[in-house]
């Protein structure tokens, strides 16, 4: 089983449609997908609406999803082409207490391919990619925090780089500057580029794995 994650530095720069990309470009890697949603508090980890509980039971849920309208996040992957995909749900910082489930829940997978970065302080995946827009000026704290780990980049507006700093606390591609660069003009979010850099490193998972390799 390959695993690949990826994040993003904020909201809206275009992580699920290129989980969705990659997806539609491999069909036969036969993806299970998760979306991890972080909440803030006052707002429910079972359905993700306000609730001013505060017991344990809604600290975080995990769903599958069924529904193919292509209108949230999760049902992209299906519309996509996933086998399987899923909404994990939880409170800010509580992430840790849904790993068990979630483990479990991927065990059986072919491929697993999730859209997080804070995921990157549980597992080690195959491939994490890392989604830029050098517009954007947030940078959240565990895009920063997880940068160095990053196989590759996708970025786009590479443009204004250089021309002005844009992202909030001066954050620097330093620790990735030796690592491959796909700079994209949405849309499309995933180049062949990009489609062949996935390949090709779950080519090489897959030949560890398999029993010649021993």
């Amino acid at each position: 089983m390959a695993l690949v994650v990826i994040g993003g530095h904020s909201r809206s720069v275009g992580k699920t449609s290129v989980v969705a990309g990659i997806i539609a470009a491999l069909p036969e890697m036969h993806w299970t997908a998760a979306k991890i949603t972080q909440y803030g508090h006052g707002i429910c980890s079972a359905d993700g609406e306000p609730c001013d509980c505060a017991t344990d039971d809604h600290s975080w849920a995990i769903s599958e999803e069924r529904d193919r309208s292509g209108e949230s996040d999760s049902s992209r992957f299906l519309v996509a082409g996933a086998a399987r995909s899923l909404w994990v749900r939880t409170r800010q910082g509580m992430l840790a207490e849904a790993m068990p489930r979630l483990r479990k829940e991927l065990s059986a997978a072919e491929n697993v391919i999730l859209e997080s970065n804070s995921v990157m302080r549980f597992l080690r995946p195959d491939l994490y990619l890392t989604v830029l827009d050098a517009a954007t000026p947030d940078f959240k704290a565990s895009a920063k925090e997880y940068l160095d780990l990053a196989d590759a980049v996708i970025l786009q507006n590479a443009k204004v780089i250089g021309h002005a700093v844009v992202w909030e606390n001066k954050v620097s591609l330093k620790p990735v500057r030796e690592r491959a660069i796909f700079r994209i003009d949405p849309p499309p979010y995933v180049t062949p580029e990009i489609v062949d850099f996935v390949r090709n490193r779950i080519a090489v998972v897959s030949k560890n794995e398999s029993p010649q390799s021993h």
